[in-house]
């Protein structure tokens, strides 16, 4: 135990310690972020490359309607869900999309989708769900 004036020695034994604990290394040194297909951001901009299914985990069985997307900020490419029953008619190869993440546990997939963290929020500058209920038409680029 240090002494009477130990209080410098004790801070840097902290200090250095805190470096042990994985969740403070990795908010430190800003791994999520680097790791991060949105690069930190809510809402990301893309190109859609291809419309595709993704199956159910355990125990649900049915097909889930997704686009790959290319983010224009980071170049990666993503699975992005076309939420509710037919918006996926309404997103074709080529089309401008925004996505955003699903809002799983650590950045994750939600509920039965595999691998599957984003979700498609506009088209073409439009809410899909305002495309999908036939309030607004999707502009052609």
């Amino acid at each position: 135990m240090p002494g009477e004036f130990g209080a410098r020695k004790l801070k840097k034994d902290r200090k250095h310690f805190k470096w042990k604990k994985e969740s403070y290394r990795y908010r430190i040194l800003g791994f999520k972020k680097k790791k991060d297909p949105l690069a930190g951001a809510p809402l990301a901009r893309g190109i859609v490359l291809e419309k595709r299914v993704v199956e159910q985990k355990q125990p649900h069985s049915g097909l889930i309607k997704c686009v790959r997307v290319r983010l224009f900020k980071t170049g990666k490419e993503v699975t992005a869900f076309a939420p509710r029953t037919g918006a996926i008619n309404f997103i074709s190869e080529h089309d401008q999309v925004v996505i955003e993440g699903l809002g799983g546990s650590q950045g994750g997939a939600v509920g039965s989708m595999h691998g599957v963290k984003w979700r498609v929020l506009k088209v073409n500058d439009v809410s899909l769900e305002q495309i999908r209920r036939g309030k607004k038409q999707k502009p052609m680029k």
